[in-house]
């Protein structure tokens, strides 16, 4: 079928989110879909779960964490169909979200990404995410994050880029501008994934219909040092990587102006690991700048088409009431 799907999800330690995930996920499945689950290394028995469950689900069981980008990348080695469907294991599609994407695979020829519609799972009237935003102060967010669910239009329209943890692949796209990046292990691999996409002319949609309820930030815990940590370290990973010689230049000052404001707010938080993760890049400089050589070297779309899809930064009080409203929503989840 040419409309089969391959879905991949990647699972540490989570079984019952796996076992929810799946109950959701089976009955809206196809003949010729494909369902594979990367377990990293997980001590919780959710292998043994999930073959005396789902036999018919192929199990990459990794020996160690590879993370969701090592997770991930193991199971596109082996997806047979022309659109690949990545679902996290604390996302839960609603009644009708699979036939929301498989139908929106009827578009043109370059897009290569296909956003689903993240709601959080207490609060299922809020978006959480449905695409990313890259602005030009080198920041990525959720496009549509904590707006309400109401205001989305009913076809699917353009975004930057799409959140790795609901989003269909096109198989093409995927062998053209590469994996994952292993060594980001998670958190900004998507958003390094979105950049490479750009340079290379690919377009990405998000599918209002396709609606999923998500547990944000269930595996490693919003603001948790390991999360803050890699946050740090990938941005500049992916900023070195993928943004264009000639929007350094325009923008490096926007850049600097972030990390400043960042870098004082995780200090006075005491939030150390932030700060730290930006610093361990040092050592990789070379690497990455090796990395870079290539990615820019297959660059097909010129510098202003680039910089006419980044946002402006907002102002700090504008940022501040975004972290704001967020940090409500997440609090309300725990005085549930």
């Amino acid at each position: 079928m040419t409309d089969a799907l391959s879905i991949i999800i990647v699972n540490w330690n989570g079984c019952a989110l796996l076992q929810r995930c799946l109950t959701a996920l089976v009955p809206q499945l196809a003949v010729g879909d494909q369902v594979i689950v990367v377990d990293n290394g997980s001590h919780d028995a959710s292998v043994t779960w999930l073959e005396t469950n789902h036999p018919d689900i192929t199990c990459i069981a990794l020996p160690t964490n590879r993370g969701f980008s090592g997770g991930n990348n193991a199971a596109l080695a082996v997806c047979t169909n022309p659109w690949i469907f990545l679902l996290n294991n604390d996302a839960f599609v609603e009644p009708g979200a699979v036939a929301a994407l498989r139908a929106a695979t009827a578009c043109a020829d370059r897009v290569g990404a296909i956003s689903a519609t993240m709601v959080f799972d207490h609060a299922p009237e809020l978006i959480a995410s449905n695409g990313i935003v890259l602005r030009r102060d080198g920041v990525a967010l959720d496009h549509g994050m904590t707006e309400p669910v109401r205001d989305l239009p009913a076809d699917p329209f353009a975004v930057t880029g799409a959140s790795g943890g609901a989003v269909l692949l096109r198989r093409t796209m995927v062998d053209d501008i590469g994996l994952f990046p292993d060594d980001f292990f998670n958190y900004l691999e998507d958003v390094d994934l979105a950049w490479r996409a750009i340079l290379r002319g690919w377009q990405t949609l998000s599918c209002p219909a396709a609606r999923i309820r998500h547990v944000y930030s269930a595996t490693s815990g919003q603001g948790s040092p390991f999360k803050q940590r890699l946050l740090g370290r990938n941005r500049w990973r992916t900023l070195i990587r993928c943004l264009p010689t000639a929007l350094w230049w325009r923008l490096w000052h926007h850049i600097l102006a972030y990390e400043v404001a960042a870098c004082v707010g995780l200090a006075i938080q005491g939030a150390w690991s932030g700060i730290a993760g930006r610093f361990s890049n040092i050592s990789d400089v070379p690497v990455l700048l090796s990395q870079r050589h290539d990615i820019q070297r297959q660059r097909t779309v010129p510098d202003g088409t680039i910089e006419a899809l980044l946002a402006p930064a907002p102002w700090p009080w504008h940022e501040l009431q975004n972290i704001r409203r967020l940090a409500a929503v997440m609090a309300a989840r725990r005085t549930q």
